[in-house]
């Protein structure tokens, strides 16, 4: 990874007959929830388990009069096998308890949880939010379980749909971080890579559980999903107002990131989609990269500052507080988003343009990201994940399917809180900052070029790159819409 080495685990499914030694001593897992992971988690294990011959019960938890029932039944699980419970009787019965509700649910209910598990059990996680809500009220895990932490680096459906495609490709899935926040045992490291391996994560990544929510939370409010959102919108209006029809601004925008842009960028890196432009292009990339830059950096690093002090995940907390009194609405009815739907009925992804300028502000926000998690001291894995991978390989892919506006209606409640909270930070600065020093004519800033075209982050991200799933994410008209969410 540039100039450091991190250890990482392969996996593949030549690995799931170890998967009874690192889940020794484990009857029952018990995965608690239905939302966007869980589904595609629960049946990745029992797959996973059943293919090896394991006795291992794999079963799920929902509250009592869930409208997910049903569903849960519909992939399998049942009452009279055991594999389909109340909640708090499943967290009761089980060894590993993967808990995958809501983040609002996990602050309310944690006690609740913690008192239902039984000794010795051990709590599974998929995101630090609710270390970051206990570090925020001065609270913590109870000592005397083993907390720990697989977090895949793309919506539950890329880690079903993938997991399923590397039935036949040995190694596809969704990459993962991985972290053992308390270790009583001394199994906890072996638990946390097994259920890794049984996800069908083709590589997996150390991380602490505190690094990880920080870096989660805040990479969704940035480049993941926010950013993206603001950037689309400003350049959408930008283009117009250059003599653009709507039609044609929505295709240099938002069809150019999710669709050419970020193509390449998922396979060859950041640095080869600069150094593949032309030298008007180039010009053209520099001049809004280093307008862009600074704007952008501006904005994440109060992100950052914000997720770390712990006001954000404070801010996602009282938004479920008042939600029922002032419901979260849709944004897919504005001109940009239904325009869009309009350009992808009508597409040709043959025809869709890598616009000089849109890289240069998409690719300056990322790079922007990237820097803030520097300075806050995670390595490399994370922040290429959290900043690139997970954009390019997971999310893009679903936002040129369904547009970005879906995916801010569809995210999980944290994400959708950060989104609709900093996308229009990144649109206002845009416009009031990078686009207004464009076009009074200010120089290019070649530090920041320079800085850009030499950064460490680029030997990272090709490292990575040869890391990736052998198979691309397959979106088709079976994925349904309440499949397409974000955790």
């Amino acid at each position: 990874m540039s100039d450091t080495k991190e250890t990482i685990l392969r996996g593949g499914r030549d690995l799931f007959p170890m998967l009874p030694k690192a889940f020794e001593g484990i009857e029952k897992i018990g995965v608690i929830g239905w939302g966007s992971q869980a589904p595609a988690q629960a049946q990745n294990l029992r797959d996973s388990l059943a293919e090896v011959d394991s006795d291992i019960k794999v079963s799920i938890g929902l509250r009592e009069g869930s409208g997910s029932w049903e569903q849960a039944k519909g992939c399998g699980f049942s009452e009279d096998e055991g594999t389909l419970g109340e909640m708090f009787s499943v967290i009761g019965e089980s060894d590993l308890v993967i808990l995958l509700i809501s983040d609002a649910a996990q602050a309310k209910l944690y006690k609740k949880v913690f008192d239902a598990m039984k000794p010795g059990a051990t709590l599974g996680l998929s995101h630090g939010f609710l270390l970051g809500y206990l570090d925020s009220i001065g609270e913590s895990f109870p000592e005397d379980m083993d907390v720990i932490a697989v977090c895949p680096k793309g919506m539950g459906p890329s880690v079903r749909r993938l997991y399923e495609q590397g039935k036949e490709v040995n190694g596809a899935g969704i990459n993962a971080s991985f972290g053992v926040h308390q270790n009583v045992s001394g199994k906890a490291v072996e638990v946390a890579l097994g259920w890794g391996i049984a996800l069908g994560s083709p590589f997996m990544f150390e991380t602490t559980l505190r690094d990880e929510y920080r870096s989660d939370i805040y990479g969704e409010r940035g480049i993941l999903l926010g950013a993206v959102h603001g950037i689309v919108e400003t350049l959408y209006r930008r283009y117009q107002r250059q003599g653009m029809s709507p039609e044609q601004a929505f295709i240099e925008s938002s069809e150019s990131i999710t669709g050419k842009i970020t193509k390449i960028i998922s396979t060859q890196g950041i640095k080869a989609l600069y150094d593949g432009l032309n030298e008007e292009d180039k010009k053209t990339f520099q001049t809004a990269y280093s307008a862009s830059y600074k704007p952008a950096k501006e904005i994440l690093q109060e992100i950052y500052d914000e997720v770390k002090s712990g006001n954000e995940i404070r801010t996602v907390i009282m938004h479920g507080d008042r939600v029922d009194e002032f419901p979260v609405g849709k944004i897919d009815g504005t001109e940009t988003w239904i325009v869009g739907e309009k350009v992808r009925a009508e597409r040709d992804d043959d025809k869709i343009p890598l616009n000089p300028f849109t890289a240069g502000v998409y690719v300056a926000t990322m790079m922007a990201q990237i820097d803030v998690l520097l300075r806050g001291g995670h390595c490399y894995s994370e922040i290429v994940n959290e900043s690139v991978i997970e954009a390019v390989d997971s999310l893009c892919p679903y936002m040129h399917y369904r547009g970005v506006a879906f995916m801010v209606d569809n995210c999980s409640f944290t994400a959708k809180t950060g989104s609709r909270k900093w996308a229009p930070r990144f649109d206002y600065i845009l416009d009031q900052l990078a686009y207004t020093a464009v076009d009074n004519g200010n120089a290019i800033n070649m530090d920041l070029i320079n800085d850009f075209e030499n950064h460490k982050i680029h030997a990272a991200v090709e490292a990575c790159c040869e890391l990736r799933p052998p198979v691309d994410i397959s979106c088709t008209a079976e994925t349904s819409t309440k499949e397409i969410v974000i955790q």
